[in-house]
């Protein structure tokens, strides 16, 4: 039987005696919790500065590509091992997002760059909160 990265990722955070929620739940101490998820988060992302000195170095690029992969395959599986911990129903708000991405499209139906290369919002978008919202509150109401 294949597990999902889903059900990894619950099968890990019990390994590890981590919190892991069916509904959303929000703990009294969630403020603390989040300053911790932040510390840790930033650790990650700081791994970038030591990537980018990899490429300026002139490492090969099947180096600087693990050294990515790992990165953001590292930042993801932190990611969703948190939302766990909050019940979030992680998959079903990433649905909701990318439908949203989607709608920011121009009139034109091509997408609309920054200079960054990040795309923005066209005539037709969406915000994903108020969708989230729903999602959460039906998922805490299911539970009771």
């Amino acid at each position: 039987m294949t597990s999902t990265f889903a059900d990894r990722i619950a099968a890990m955070n019990a390994m590890y005696r981590l919190a892991a929620y069916d509904t959303p739940n929000v703990p009294d101490d969630v403020a603390g919790r989040l300053v911790k998820f932040k510390a840790t988060l930033m650790d990650e992302v700081h791994e970038v500065d030591d990537i980018v000195a990899m490429a300026k170095s002139g490492a090969s690029k099947l180096d600087v590509a693990v050294a990515i992969a790992d990165l953001l395959g590292d930042i993801i599986v932190y990611c969703r091992s948190e939302a766990l911990k909050y019940g979030l129903p992680l998959e079903e708000v990433l649905d909701v997002i990318m439908d949203s991405n989607e709608s920011k499209l121009g009139e034109d139906g091509n997408p609309i760059y920054d200079q960054n290369g990040k795309f923005l919002k066209g005539p037709n978008y969406w915000k994903p909160e108020p969708k989230v919202r729903e999602l959460i509150a039906r998922s805490m109401s299911e539970a009771g």
